[in-house]
Formats: structure tokens, sequence, C-alpha cells
């Protein structure tokens, strides 16, 4: 998977060799993998876990275990995946104690050496700030993170936010979306590489677009003998998005695939659509500029300045147009030229 994520990377320019990363680690499986990933593949990462309030002792289970994957980068080898906590790491939670109170909606983090990575976690009264602004739960944690994403990503200095959607979050996307009722765009699901929903300079990436939920736990079990914790809310299929992944159980690995590939190819043909028409537009707006001056050959005179062809000369009855510099230069012919 590390080769397979790596060249989905470059190939979509996601990051750059050594970038430092904000990387966002619920404790799952998708997250832990991502984190794993990136780690090998030579990126500088910092990990951003949020505690939500919204599941008890189970939330700050999930806390406790992203703040041991600072710790302890060989986290649980050897623990049995995909039931909590693994042994190495109730060990460590005995011996810390209990995890430091933290203020509601303030922010820690676990400090690091050369060896381990740089834990930050941030708590939030999620249920108020739902109530307060007329949120569902879902939406106002969504809100929530994602704008603390981007606050800590331009503090920290980091390059991009990692999230770690794969293809089937990008089926669960795009059904979803069907669902609701559509245009284009939303069979476009999520991007490679995308602006933060919520404000922020630094892009969110998800570099796992490239593979599937089974192949990243099978990556995590069998190949790099790591451990995760499950969200038991995830089981609930009285919210959407889990009736859609319940529902995507019974599809082949071939089957999300091809969705994932069609989100894809949708948004291949809207960034045409987007490209052709902003090209139809300039074409509009330099016909209006030139059409005093007689010019036929709009739309040659267009693709000339967006290549940049520096000399490059057009003609009317009246006018010559010359590109320098990037910029049209219109001059009278004169007589002389004229005879």
């Amino acid at each position: 998977m590390l080769r397979r994520v790596m060249q989905y990377i470059r190939e979509k320019e996601l990051l750059a060799q050594g970038d430092k990363v904000l990387v966002c680690v619920s404790g799952g499986a998708d997250s832990v993998a991502l984190l794993d990933v990136l780690q090998r593949g030579g990126f500088e990462c910092v990990v951003a876990h949020c505690n939500f309030h919204l599941r008890g002792e189970e939330s700050d289970r999930d806390e406790e275990f992203v703040r041991g994957l600072g710790d302890d980068p060989g986290r649980g080898l050897g623990d049995d995946p995909g039931r909590g906590l693994g042994d190495d790491t109730k060990k460590r939670e005995a011996q810390r104690g209990n995890v430091k109170d933290t203020p509601l909606s303030s922010a820690d983090s676990s400090l690091d050496s050369k060896d381990q990575t740089r834990v930050i976690v941030k708590h939030f009264n999620t249920e108020e700030y739902a109530r307060e602004n007329g949120l569902s739960i879902e939406m106002a944690a969504r809100e929530l993170r994602y704008q603390w994403f981007a606050e800590l990503a331009e503090a920290e200095g980091c390059k991009a936010i990692a999230v770690a959607h794969h293809q089937h979050d990008q089926a669960e996307t795009v059904l979803l979306n069907l669902r609701r009722g559509t245009g284009i765009r939303g069979l476009c699901g999520m991007r490679a590489k995308s602006a933060n929903p919520y404000g922020g300079m630094v892009p969110v990436i998800r570099p796992l677009l490239c593979t599937t939920r089974d192949y990243i736990e099978h990556y995590l079990r069998d190949i790099r003998h790591l451990v995760w914790v499950e969200d038991s809310t995830n089981n609930d299929v009285r919210i959407k998005r889990n009736a859609v992944r319940e529902q995507l159980k019974n599809y082949s690995k071939a089957e999300i695939e091809h969705i994932a590939a069609t989100a894809e190819h949708m948004q291949g043909y809207v960034d045409w659509l987007e490209g052709r028409e902003s090209r139809e537009a300039g074409q509009v707006k330099l016909y209006e500029e030139l059409k005093e001056y007689g010019f036929a050959e709009i739309n040659k005179i267009y693709d000339a300045l967006q290549r940049g062809i520096g000399g490059k000369e057009f003609r009317s009855a009246t006018h010559k147009a010359v590109i320098h510099k990037g910029k049209l230069v219109i001059e009278a012919i004169s007589d002389e030229e004229m005879r």
C-alpha cells in the first residue's frame, strides 16, 4: 500500500518529499493507516485528534490511544487488531494514570523527541455548539474539526491537512448525493485535494482515495501488525451515512472501485466544462475590447495570449496587435505600411 499511496501522492501533486503535514487521526483503522504510510513515506507528521465528548468513556479511550501513537511509533505490534486498546497501550495507560483534565474547547500536545510524532488533542463541547448554532451533532462536529484543523495547520506551518477518506467513503458520498438528488458536481464526490470548506489557506488532501477500506484493514492487520480502535456509533444505521455504508457491504471490491473511478471521471468532466466556460468568457471579453479595431482572429489572439507567445503579431485593416511581455499592444497601421 505504501507504494500505491506514494504514487498517488505524486500523480495528484498532494505533497512534496519531506513536507510537513497535519494528519487527522481518530484512532480508527483508516487514520492509523494514513499516519503509518505518511511516516514511512518520509513526511514530517503532526497528529491532530478531536475529542467531541459524545461517547463517554469511548471518546476518552480513543484520545488515549491516539496519544499513544506519538509515544510509541511501533505501537501495538502483536496485539489483536480492531479490539480497542492493545495490551501495550493499556500498560502505558496504567503507568500514566488518567488522562490529564483539559478544559473543553482547549488544546494540548504530547511533547515529542526526535523519534516521536507530536500529537495535539483538542476537546470540544459539541452538544452545546450544536444547540447554539442550530446544527445537527454530525454537522457541528464537522464544522468544529475543520475550523480547528485550518487554524492548527497554519500555526504549525503545515503544507496540507491529511484526512483518511478512501474509496468506500467516496462511494458512500456519491450514493448519498444521489439519494438527496444531485447534479454533476455531486457525482464528483470528494477530490484528492481541495480547499478547506471552513476556511484557511492550507488545502485538505485525501491520499487514501486510491485504496479500499478492506485493503486498509488487511495492510494494518496482516502486513504491519498494527491495532486500531472502533467507533461504536458507526453501527448506528439511523445515521444516513452509516446506513449507506451498511448497504455497501453487499458491493464487490470491483463495484466500489468503479464508483470511485466514475467520481474521478466526473471531476475531469467538470474541470473541462469550467475551463471551457472560462475560455469562452475570456474570448467574449477580448472581443469586446478589440471589436472597434476590426480584428477577425479573436480566438487565435486569445490562445496566443494564454500561451504567452511573445512577438506574435495580428492585423486588421487599420490596426496591428503585438504580444509583448504577456500583454497585447495595439497600434494603428501607418499610411506607409498600408501602402
